[in-house]
């Protein structure tokens, strides 16, 4: 108990229970009492007298005195439902009491008396003042001039109860660094020292008020101004609205703006590729510029895939002042999955032109387009009458096959109306007089003749021969440049996996007619054999 308490007044609640007759005591619950509260007398029949008699309601009223376990309770009044009910018993009810009131209670309530302490600075006034009141300054420090130096950002605290400051880092993800929060420990920050302290060991010993002629303080930390601490010059560039709001208050100071302190990076260097060195195709050079080891350059899959073993073929001629490039033909192969052209020259007996490879499979360039942004020859640059020069060589397309012409038939947006039609005109101008043309050439060529012959009978024994729909894709697939002509080994060798009979009498005459020099067979006329 306090001294200023000499006795204690306690307000209670009795409750009394009509079904049982019972009752109960409950002391409403005071804070800060420091006594327990709350039910005092559980609910039970109560006596009121040493013979064993209990308290009924009859024995209950206002502004009477009861006695219940030596504590005696006085009831200064009750509720409107209890008026009511002992009114109706016939019961007269005593005037109401007012309620006594703690007098130490009532003391507490009273507000507390003020201690003014009449000191122009009282360091616990601060402290008490301005307790739990911190500015936060956002700071980077730009060390960018340095070799290996970088700008990094800081967070200045600044505690007004005390006048400390305290540098914590600001630590980004994944950013390499070990995760030390503080740059500097809470402390007093020296800003003028004295002439004898530029020689104070200040790594060994602390600076104490004698070394310092004037301390870091509130109006130092401005926003937009530098400050050097320990070395380091932060600039401070934002603050919170906590401090934007003291400055406002105590210095008056309303223009606080955020300064924008992200560097603007310089804008890239363009890329430029080196002239072209006629080396490969450009494309591929170009790769040597992108990275240390070259990677091949990406190709289209789709465009692959779906123009897979597609080639579209031509016949050519050498446009030559030479005489004996006159008679020269050649065979041009267009892959349309790469967009590649390769040249073949058939071999001609005693022509003195070696025949065979003239160009490998590559992309050849128009000869009007630059270096550096080369115009490939596409499918809708061949047509009959095309002139094509390769590489300095000029050739004239003569004629086509028939796959040419559906594909240029289904892909009719490629082509120009009047490539399409010349197409068109010397296809029929082949079909029309066929049967006239044949019966010439075979009056004309005896070997024509015994060949077609050979053919028709072939066709007519061997006409449910299961490998009919697929030996001509066979022989291409070997064919790599398209010319119509195979090694005679491989020949055998297809023929081996297809169950070609190549025992058959008809069918050795027939490889014995299709054969040319240099050990090579022409599998076109072979072929046509199995076709119908």
């Amino acid at each position: 108990m306090s001294t200023e308490e000499q006795y204690r007044i306690r307000q209670v609640n009795i409750y009394y229970y009509l079904e049982d007759d019972s009752m109960s005591v409950i002391e409403p619950v005071v804070e800060n009492s420091g006594i327990p509260q709350g039910k005092l007398i559980k609910r039970q029949r109560l006596a009121k007298n040493d013979r064993g008699d209990h308290y009924h309601w009859k024995d209950l009223n206002r502004g009477i005195n009861i006695t219940i376990y030596g504590k005696t309770f006085r009831v200064v009044d009750c509720d409107q439902f209890t008026q009511v009910f002992l009114e109706s018993q016939g019961i007269e009810l005593n005037p109401p009491e007012k309620m006594a009131l703690d007098p130490y209670t009532e003391l507490r309530k009273q507000p507390l008396r003020k201690y003014v302490t009449p000191s122009d600075f009282d360091q616990l006034k601060q402290f008490l003042t301005f307790d739990k009141q911190v500015l936060r300054f956002y700071a980077i420090w730009d060390d960018t001039d340095s070799m290996y130096g970088e700008c990094r950002t800081y967070i200045i605290h600044y505690y007004l109860m005390d006048d400390t400051v305290e540098i914590r880092e600001v630590h980004e993800r994944n950013d390499g660094r070990d995760p030390f929060p503080l740059l500097m420990n809470r402390q007093r920050m020296p800003k003028v020292l004295v002439e004898n302290a530029k020689n104070f060991p200040q790594c060994v010993l602390e600076i104490s008020d004698q070394e310092v002629l004037e301390w870091y303080t509130a109006k130092d930390f401005i926003v937009g101004k530098s400050l050097t601490v320990l070395g380091r010059t932060f600039f401070i560039y934002d603050c919170d609205p906590f401090t934007r709001r003291y400055y406002k208050e105590k210095f008056g100071i309303t223009d606080l703006p955020r300064i924008d302190v992200n560097k603007q990076e310089p804008p890239p260097v363009k890329q430029e590729l080196p002239p072209y060195n006629g080396f490969g195709l450009v494309e591929d050079s170009a790769q040597n510029c992108f990275a240390l080891i070259p990677k091949a350059p990406k190709k289209d899959v789709i465009k692959m895939l779906v123009n897979d073993n597609k080639v579209l073929r031509y016949l050519a001629a050498l446009e030559s002042p030479i005489p004996e490039d006159k008679d020269r033909r050649f065979v041009f192969s267009y892959f349309l999955a790469t967009d590649m052209i390769s040249i073949f020259e058939p071999p001609v007996r005693n022509s003195g032109i070696i025949g065979g490879k003239y160009l490998g499979r590559t992309k050849v360039v128009k000869p009007y387009s630059t270096v550096d942004n080369p115009i490939y020859y596409g499918p809708s640059d061949f047509f009959i009458g095309a002139v094509i020069e390769v590489f300095g060589h000029r050739f004239i397309i003569l004629d086509t096959d028939e796959y040419v012409l559906k594909y240029m038939e289904s892909n009719a947006a490629q082509y120009s109306p009047e490539a399409l039609a010349s197409v068109q005109k010397h296809v029929r101008k082949l079909e029309a007089p066929a049967s006239e043309s044949e019966s010439k050439q075979t009056e004309k060529d005896p070997g024509v003749q015994e060949l077609e012959a050979l053919i028709d009978t072939i066709q007519k024994q061997l006409k449910d021969h299961s490998c009919k729909d697929n030996i001509r894709e066979a022989f291409q697939i070997y064919d790599k440049e398209a010319s119509g002509y195979v090694d005679r080994d491989m020949f055998f060798k297809i023929c081996e996996s297809l169950n070609v009979p190549v025992d058959d009498s008809l069918v050795k005459e027939l490889i014995r007619m299709c054969s040319h020099g240099e050990g090579k067979i022409n599998y076109y006329n072979f072929v046509r054999a199995f076709s119908n």
